[in-house]
């Protein structure tokens, strides 16, 4: 049984339910640890066609506030409570993220690619449609490129979703595992996120996506297993039905290559648990 889930949302973000709601339904699926990734501010220019960014940094210090006093109310009963974020990878913004990063004890962060350039290219299934095979492949490389650079500033805990860019455009992301080299692209990306002492995330939150399929997928899961990459579990959550959502098949995928704890972070470092039972 998974226990611990560490990609959770909230309402001062572009999430439906508070910091107390999602954790009431963890405590209700089992969970001893649970961490709390809200999105981190973005700079002006990376943009989403909704955008939640002024109502985010509005309210981003209650979120703080309101993990770390949950934090402290439950560590009596022997919950983990984890202050977390997910931060937006942005290739020309390290400088604004080392900022960002400084400005709070965060337990753990993770980092999330969303946008390659200034284009959030989980936002529209249109924009994929548009694109020629040729263009979703550059696209595809350029993904794994800048998760490579992004392991290697070593800002960060967990990769998010590590094919998050299948999301519109699955078959197409298969076609292109065949082709020669991606799949040395994506052993160098993922090389470089177990050099940096990062842990992948395997997220169940792509079978509820159009793409269908878990991230990662199962060959870029096996290759995860063959390099030795520790594993965290994710539900990715907005709303509270989705807090620990599937973790039995979860759990399932990520047993059957071999693995049989899930990390997580503290300010301690990574600690882990048993998920087989």
């Amino acid at each position: 049984m998974i226990r611990v889930d560490l990609h959770t949302h909230t309402n001062h973000s572009h999430a439906r339910d508070s910091v107390r709601e999602m954790f009431e339904a963890g405590q209700a699926k089992g969970l001893v640890v649970h961490g709390f990734s809200e999105h981190s501010p973005r700079p002006l220019g990376y943009d989403y066609p909704v955008e939640y960014r002024e109502h985010l940094a509005s309210t981003f210090e209650e979120y703080i506030e309101e993990v770390r006093g949950l934090k402290a109310e439950q560590a009596p009963r022997g919950v983990t409570v984890l202050l977390g974020l997910e931060a937006d990878w942005l290739e020309d913004e390290e400088a604004y993220i080392r900022e960002m990063l400084a400005a709070h004890d965060y337990d753990y962060v993770i980092a999330g690619i969303h946008f390659l350039g200034k284009w959030g290219f989980d936002a529209s299934a249109a924009d994929w449609d548009a694109l020629s095979f040729e263009q979703k492949c550059s696209h595809y490389e350029h993904y794994y490129r800048t998760m490579k650079k992004m392991a290697e500033t070593r800002l960060f805990h967990i990769v998010a979703h590590p094919d998050l860019v299948k999301i519109f455009s699955v078959n197409d992301f298969r076609r292109w595992l065949d082709m020669p080299g991606s799949m040395e692209l994506i052993r160098e990306a993922l090389t470089a996120v177990r050099d940096a002492g990062m842990a992948m995330e395997i997220s169940i939150a792509g079978a509820r996506k159009p793409c269908r399929e878990i991230y990662p997928g199962p060959r870029i899961l096996r290759l995860a297993r063959e390099l030795g990459l520790p594993i965290t579990f994710a539900s990715d959550s907005h709303a509270t039905e989705h807090v620990a959502w599937n973790f039995e098949e979860l759990a399932r995928y990520a047993a059957a290559e071999g693995w049989t704890e899930s990390a997580y972070f503290t300010r301690e470092g990574m600690k882990s648990l048993p998920f087989l039972d």
